[in-house]
């Protein structure tokens, strides 16, 4: 679900918006045989799924030390009003410690379902340019689960993925939020290190040995 109609028609058309190598083909073909389509209607993606990803931006705040979680908190109002039977949200974007205890007290009190809407965090380790292959062959999962009912949901969801042999690590939600952040910021880290290597100055060269 998105709220570009233009960009949902062109979705739902098999044009990709972005270029990530074996994306396109994958688009044309599941929206070809009908089982990837693309909504602006909110309360009809509600309705039809049982699982609900949310993968909204969130930027570094103004404070430059956190996430801003504007958008995250954004959709789960949109949706969770429409949540009228027992179903799971599955927040993928990267955030502050904390906000899964947000989004699932907001979500509850919102939705008709209350108390069966089911909050896991999710986080996505994603290479540019690798996408395709990070989400289909993982080296691990990380899920943050507060529930035996939202673990069910998230190893049935991936079930594939798991036989294959792909691990799952289940934790609370506020460990999966830090298990991003921390991966995040070592990336961070080993960009800094190799920058500050490259912006060392060079030895001058040696004068050469007296004949």
């Amino acid at each position: 679900m998105d709220v570009l109609r233009d960009k949902v028609e062109r979705l739902n058309a098999g044009e990709c918006p972005i270029y990530e190598p074996g994306l396109p083909e994958l688009l044309a073909r599941h929206t070809r045989s009908a089982r990837l389509r693309f909504t602006t209607d909110i309360a009809e993606a509600a309705d039809f799924a049982e699982l609900h990803f949310v993968g909204v931006g969130t930027p570094i705040d103004a404070d430059g030390r956190s996430y801003d979680n504007g958008q995250v908190f954004g959709a789960i109002r949109q949706l969770a009003p429409h949540l009228t039977k027992a179903c799971t949200i599955v927040g993928k974007s990267t955030v502050t410690v904390g906000t899964t205890a947000e989004v699932t007290a907001l979500a509850q009190r919102l939705a008709p379902a209350g108390a069966n809407v089911e909050v896991v965090w999710n986080p996505e380790f994603l290479r540019e340019g690798h996408a395709v292959d990070d989400t289909l062959r993982p080296d691990r999962i990380i899920a943050g689960v507060t529930s035996a009912e939202g673990e069910k949901a998230i190893r049935a969801v991936y079930a594939g993925i798991l036989d294959a042999g792909v691990p799952l690590f289940g934790c609370d939600p506020a460990t999966a939020e830090l298990a991003k952040g921390a991966a995040n910021t070592f990336l961070g880290l080993k960009i800094s290190y190799i920058n500050g290597v490259a912006d060392t100055p060079t030895c001058p060269p040696r004068s050469p040995a007296p004949t």
